[in-house]
């Protein structure tokens, strides 16, 4: 059913996935489940969703540092977070870290479900087409497109994709290869990762996508 919005369930609890995912599908959601946070940490960055729910507590990678890592990848897909931690800092916290929305234990059924709603309502009035000067990058399909009906479409790679999506963020703005490394890349790689990637969208879509600004790093130029 291609029409049911996609939902990414992080949570390690089996009895509570069970009827969280039984809910949710009832409420007419598609409903993919990862039982710890590297798990959910691939489906996060290789899937498209509408709405993620995830557990403050995970084995692997706790649930706030996850959301840090989607988001520092250009994820901006709609976050509520489950927890049984009722503190203001708490909530700060995650909040802080890119979520949207915040869940204490043990929640009301129908409260948990207007709220996937109201996400859900949030990320269908989001535009995913973001200005490139001349071109459109449209991040849901990673797609780029020249203006006119016949414009031509060059399709990116993921990480192609959340490189450019952190420059055409902030447009008038130059990011440091250390700071667009550690919103795009693993922890483990080197800033030449940066640079090899600003070539390859130079390579698929015209030197002037990305502007070397000297002493600084890189800014999005004029496609």
């Amino acid at each position: 059913m291609a029409d049911r919005p996609r939902l990414l369930l992080v949570e390690d609890d089996p009895q509570l996935s069970d009827m969280l995912i039984d809910l949710l599908g009832e409420a007419g959601h598609t409903v993919e489940h990862a039982a710890d946070g590297q798990a959910g940490l691939h489906l996060g960055l290789s899937r498209n969703y509408q709405v993620i729910v995830l557990d403050r507590r995970l084995p692997a990678i706790e649930g706030v540092d996850l959301l840090r890592r989607l988001r520092s990848r250009g994820v901006t897909t709609p976050a509520l977070v489950l927890t049984a931690r009722a503190s203001v800092a708490d909530r700060v916290e995650g909040l802080d870290a890119g979520a949207e929305d915040y869940l204490t234990k043990p929640f009301d059924v129908d409260e948990l479900l207007a709220r996937v709603r109201a996400l859900l309502r949030r990320h269908t009035d989001r535009s995913p087409v973001l200005s490139l000067g001349r071109q459109t990058l449209d991040v849901t399909t990673r797609q780029v497109r020249e203006p006119g009906a016949g414009g031509a479409v060059v399709t990116l790679s993921g990480r192609e994709c959340a490189l450019l999506q952190v420059l055409a963020s902030r447009p008038a703005r130059a990011f440091t290869r250390e700071e667009l490394l550690s919103r795009v890349f693993d922890e483990a790689e080197s800033l030449g990762a940066v640079d090899t990637y600003v070539h390859y969208l130079r390579r698929k879509l015209g030197h002037g996508v990305i502007r070397t600004v000297r002493g600084i790093g890189y800014q999005l130029g004029s496609a």
